[in-house]
C-alpha cells in the first residue's frame, strides 16, 4: 500500500506531537517528583547537624539567633522560617558540606544529585568556603578571609572585578561549578542554587550581617608582590615549601588524598583540581590563592606562613598541570590533558630514581 503525501505528513505530524507529549509528560513527572522531594525531611551531615543546631534553626513565626543573643545579651526577634524554608536551608548546608554526597544515604534526594555539575570526585564547597561556609574561631568569632557565605550573601549583586559586571549571587555560584569544580553550569533556577542561596541568607541573618556592607570574613586579603620581601615568586622554593607544609595532606604531586571514597584533602593539581580559569589559579591578575594559603593553611597551623612563602607555594601549585577552562580553547585543553597524563608518572619515576641512588 502506498501512502499519499498528505497521509505521510499527517503521520509525521502525529509522531511529532506524540513525542512532544511524551517529553511534556516526562517533564511533568520530573517536576512532581522534585516537589515531593521538597516535602521530605532532610538527613543532615554531622557537620550541618551541629551547625544548624547551634543556630537554633527550626520552623516558627519568629527566629531568635543564639549568636546575636550571646553577642548583645538581647533576644532579637526576626522573621521566622516555614518548614519548607528550613528544609531548603538544610539542603543548602548539605550541599556546602558534602557536595559529592559522599556522606549521604541518597545524594539525589538530599542534594539534588549535585555531582551532575562537577567533574572528578574531590570537589566540595567547604574546601574553599571553610567551616561549612561559616568558619569561626573557638570563641565564636567569624574568621577573616574564610570566604564566609553569610558575608557573601549580604554583598550579593555587587561589582565583580574579574568579569567587570554586577553579578547576582546565583551567578557567582554558577562560576564555582564551572571553574572551581571544573564542571558544568547549573540553571540559575535550579533547586541546587536556590537552596545554597537560602542557606547563605540564613547565615547572614543568624550572624546579623547587613545588606550592602563589606565584611573581612567574606573575601580573601590577597597577597600582592609589594607585600613580600620582593624576591619574586619562585617555583623551586614553592616546591620545597609545598612538600614540607602541604604534601602530607594534598599528596606529593598535589593530586589530593582520598581514602575509602572519602576526600581527606582535595586535589590542587591534576584532573580533579580547579581549572586554569578559576580565581584560585594564581596569576598576575588573581592573587587570591596566596591569601587563602596564608589565612587558612596548613590546617591547624593557620597564620604561620609568611607572605613570600604563600606566594611561592601558590606559584608552584599554579604551574602544576590542571584542566583548561572553557575560554582557553581546544589546543590549551589538549595540552593540559596531555600534561596531566604524562607529568605525574614521569615525576614519580624521576623521584624514585633519585631516592634509590646509592
Amino acid at each position: 500500500m502506498q501512502l499519499s503525501p498528505v497521509a505521510i505528513k499527517s503521520i509525521l505530524l502525529a509522531l511529532l506531537l506524540a513525542g512532544l507529549a511524551g517529553l511534556y509528560g516526562i517533564a511533568q513527572g520530573y517536576h512532581a517528583e522534585r516537589a515531593q522531594i521538597r516535602q521530605n525531611a532532610v538527613t543532615l551531615t554531622p557537620g550541618c547537624q551541629a551547625k544548624l543546631d547551634g543556630y537554633n534553626l527550626k520552623p516558627g513565626d519568629y527566629y531568635i539567633s543564639p549568636y546575636i543573643e550571646r553577642k548583645t545579651g538581647q533576644q532579637v526577634l526576626k522573621q521566622g522560617y516555614s518548614p519548607e524554608d528550613v528544609r531548603a536551608i538544610q539542603r543548602g548546608c548539605n550541599i556546602i558540606d558534602d557536595l559529592q554526597g559522599q556522606h549521604a544515604a541518597d545524594n539525589r534526594q538530599e542534594r539534588w544529585n549535585s555531582t551532575r555539575f562537577v567533574r572528578g570526585n574531590q570537589t566540595s564547597c567547604d574546601h574553599c568556603h571553610q567551616g561549612i561556609g561559616d568558619k569561626q574561631s573557638p570563641d565564636g568569632t567569624p574568621q577573616v578571609g574564610s570566604l564566609s557565605l553569610g558575608a557573601s550573601w549580604v554583598m550579593a549583586d555587587m561589582y565583580d572585578r574579574f568579569t567587570g559586571i554586577l553579578l547576582p549571587y546565583e551567578l557567582r555560584q554558577m562560576q564555582c561549578y564551572i571553574n572551581s569544580s571544573n564542571g558544568f553550569k547549573p540553571n540559575i533556577a535550579d533547586d541546587l542554587v536556590s537552596d545554597v542561596t537560602a542557606y547563605s541568607r540564613f547565615l547572614s541573618a543568624a550572624l546579623d550581617l547587613r545588606i550592602g556592607n563589606r565584611y573581612p570574613e567574606q573575601g580573601i586579603d590577597e597577597v600582592t608582590a609589594s607585600m613580600t620581601d620582593k624576591r619574586g615568586d619562585d617555583y623551586v622554593r614553592g616546591q620545597s615549601l609545598f612538600r614540607d607544609k602541604c604534601a602530607a595532606c594534598h599528596g606529593q604531586q598535589g593530586l589530593g588524598t582520598v581514602v575509602d571514597n572519602q576526600v581527606l584533602a582535595p586535589a590542587v593539581a591534576g584532573p580533579n583540581a580547579f581549572n586554569l580559569q578559576s580565581r584560585n589559579n594564581f596569576s598576575f591578575v588573581s592573587t587570591i590563592l596566596p591569601g587563602f594559603i596564608c589565612r587558612n593553611m596548613p590546617l591547624g597551623q593557620e597564620g604561620t606562613l609568611e607572605p613570600q612563602e604563600c606566594r611561592d607555594i601558590a606559584f608552584y601549585i599554579s604551574n602544576l598541570p590542571r584542566p583548561a577552562g572553557d575560554k582557553q580553547g581546544p589546543l590549551a585543553a589538549a595540552w593540559q590533558q596531555l600534561m596531566m597524563l604524562v607529568m605525574p608518572p614521569l615525576v614519580a619515576a624521576v623521584e624514585n630514581l633519585h631516592a634509590n641512588k646509592p
